[in-house]
């Protein structure tokens, strides 16, 4: 079935638009860097005709240690924020974990997501549906499919329609995470656009003690299948040097990866939408 179709600065998302894909750092580390990693992600966006929007977070609330890098927060991360719109001239996304931080998050990006372990917060996902802006929500690791409903009735009574439901897995046991594909498929029933967070869904929350681990190099499998499933976007951490990444650095894709894997996946997409 197609799903509603919803704009993202002047990208359509959803219904039987072209897959779009959701890409930057975990983390805003640097400006320098965001501004270098959107650019690069927008020639590649160019290279193999994929709609593009950059997401990089400027506070990373969620983290599992106190030691663990956060970003540089909200009035620095979205000056630079800013900076990426204007001047690479690319959509932006990034999340927000407090009701305070709505406002001030609108008036800069063109996306608001909320991230997973938030989902079921009902102030934050009511203020963010109350800005008029697109919202992304991610479906908690610990919620089955068919609960997402109760998340979407919460933004559409807020008089906002424009909004998507991210899968990213589920919790499977200990520090492990499982994709059911069927998961997108239940989710597309509600009729709004579906994407598919391909890094996430290879973490292994918890595993390397005082940080999550991952396993990136299952990344490109799960995201081909996903736009096989029917999926309307991806969305992927990407980074010029994973390893050496501050945030989530195991199950970060690196440039050359996401090259290799640009191609497929717009095959891929063009077929399920023929």
């Amino acid at each position: 079935m197609l799903t509603r179709t919803v704009t993202v600065g002047e990208i359509p998302i959803g219904g039987d638009a072209p897959l779009v894909m959701i890409a930057g750092p975990c983390v805003i580390e640097s400006e320098e860097h965001v501004l270098r990693m959107a650019g690069l992600l927008k020639d590649l966006s160019r290279q193999f005709s994929i709609p593009f929007i950059f997401k990089a977070s400027f506070d990373k609330a969620n983290r599992s240690s106190l030691s663990s890098f956060r970003g540089p927060g909200i009035r620095e991360g979205l000056r630079i924020l800013q900076r990426v719109r204007q001047e690479i001239a690319v959509p932006v996304l990034s999340d927000v974990h407090e009701v305070w931080q709505v406002d001030e998050v609108a008036e800069v990006v063109d996306l608001i997501q909320i991230p997973a372990f938030l989902c079921r917060q009902t102030d934050l996902v009511m203020a963010a549906a109350q800005t008029g802006r697109p919202v992304n929500i991610k479906k908690g690791q610990f919620l089955s499919p068919w609960e997402a409903g109760n998340i979407i009735d919460k933004v559409i009574a807020c008089g906002n329609e424009n909004l998507m439901i991210t899968e990213r897995g589920v919790c499977f046991g200990y520090n492990n995470l499982v994709v059911d594909m069927r998961s997108l498929a239940i989710l597309r029933t509600f009729g709004y656009p579906v994407v598919f967070d391909a890094t996430h869904s290879v973490q292994l929350p918890g595993r390397g003690g005082q940080c999550s681990s991952g396993e990136r190099e299952y990344v490109p499998t799960l995201a081909r299948a996903a736009v096989a499933a029917g999926c309307d976007a991806l969305f992927m951490e990407v980074h010029d040097q994973p390893d050496q990444a501050l945030c989530d650095a195991s199950n970060m894709l690196s440039l050359e990866s996401l090259a290799r894997l640009m191609p497929t996946v717009r095959q891929i997409d063009a077929i399920v939408k023929s």
